[in-house]
């Protein structure tokens, strides 16, 4: 997966206002998969979604499918430590995300529903509605399994980082 230098540029216009937070420095003290920071994971998910958008021509909104796709974990807790319920974290973690997210920023109703339902069909009654949120639903799940698998094949002390050829947009 390569982005053109414009579609990074285009990202980060998008990202304005989120890649510089006290809430984004958390996110990068967490853990996601295996040893790739929720940060770096949301980020993957945000190139990934965007990526396939473009390129199949999906037509789903940009702008709302980057930011939806950047606060889809906006969780803002390690749920490895201090005792987390991790298996229901999947359950959970969309309502928090959204609940933090919606807190701090105006939402509109796509990236409302790209946070809600990034989870289906783990979270059963909670179905995108849109084209975004289809988009990173699936852009979720191929960035997890990337991140999980790769991390079990590389020895603990490798960052795993999905995609990680590509510049972040720190």
């Amino acid at each position: 997966m390569k982005l053109t230098l414009q579609e990074q540029k285009e990202i980060k216009n998008d990202l304005h206002g989120l890649l510089h937070t006290p809430e984004t420095a958390l996110m990068k003290q967490c853990i996601q998969h295996g040893c790739v920071s929720t940060y770096d994971h949301v980020l993957s998910v945000v190139r990934l979604s965007f990526y396939l958008n473009r390129r199949l021509r999906l037509g789903a909104p940009s702008r709302e499918l980057v930011r939806g796709a950047f606060l889809h974990d906006f969780y803002l807790y390690d749920w490895h430590e201090n005792g987390y319920i991790g298996r229901l974290h999947g359950l959970h973690h969309p309502a928090i995300a959204l609940k933090n997210a919606s807190m701090r920023y105006p939402l509109t109703p796509t990236e409302r529903n790209i946070i809600e339902t990034h989870m289906w069909p783990l979270t059963l009654f909670h179905i995108p509605g849109c084209r975004a949120a289809v988009i990173v639903c699936i852009a979720d799940k191929i960035c997890s399994a990337y991140e999980t698998v790769s991390y079990r094949i590389r020895p603990k002390h490798h960052p795993s980082n999905a995609f990680s050829h590509h510049p972040k947009s720190r």
